[in-house]
């Protein structure tokens, strides 16, 4: 069976689902993207990773990580492997220096695993053809251009030290996704700081 490297592309809002987010995965070195909703605990753990937010305490896939860190034991990959009847079925491929196993997992959980250990996410042909699809270049621009929402641009009138002040008490009211906003917006203006 053909493997395909998938990777995370980002967390939007759910148009299928009311109160769900869709993560993006999106095909490593090809054209397809894959939709799939998760919820709002699952969009959360997997947006204060790819923002890099450290929150107060340890979310639970980060102990679920040093767990399995402290025991020896790594997580080699998550494999998508099915998609039925609206449902992505996904694997933790583990292994110490004994063994190796493959243990059932939800998919967003298996996804936020793979952002804190480093490991890859694959899926198979099947999964890409059945629920993948490929955005036009001209769409994909217009997304990218699109990115600079009115919400944004508020936060990119504060200074740096406001602006910080708000992400640590979004982080400490567990409110991820603003933190993720807010530190977007710390990080352009010191980019622009720097050069």
């Amino acid at each position: 069976m053909e493997k395909i490297k998938i990777k995370v592309s980002g967390i939007t809002y759910s148009q299928v689902k009311q109160g769900a987010y869709a993560l993006v995965l999106e095909q490593e070195n090809g054209p397809y993207r894959i939709p799939v909703v998760v919820g709002v605990a699952e969009a959360q753990a997997i947006a204060v990773k790819i923002e890099d937010i450290i929150p107060p305490r340890p979310m639970t896939h980060d102990v679920m990580a040093s767990i399995a860190h402290g025991f020896g034991i790594s997580l080699d990959e998550v494999f998508i492997y099915k998609f039925d009847e609206g449902i992505f079925l996904s694997e933790l491929h583990l292994s110490n220096d004994e063994r190796q196993i493959v243990v059932d997992s939800r998919t967003s959980d298996a996804i936020a695993l793979a952002l804190r250990t480093g490991a890859p996410i694959y899926t198979t042909r099947e999964v890409v053809e059945q629920t993948g699809f490929i955005i036009p270049e001209s769409a994909e621009k217009k997304r990218e251009s699109a990115s600079d929402e009115p919400r944004e641009l508020r936060l990119s009138k504060l200074a740096i030290e406001e602006l910080e002040k708000m992400l640590g008490e979004c982080v400490e009211r567990e409110e991820y996704e603003r933190a993720a906003e807010i530190k977007a917006v710390i990080d352009e203006k010191r980019k622009q700081k720097s050069e």
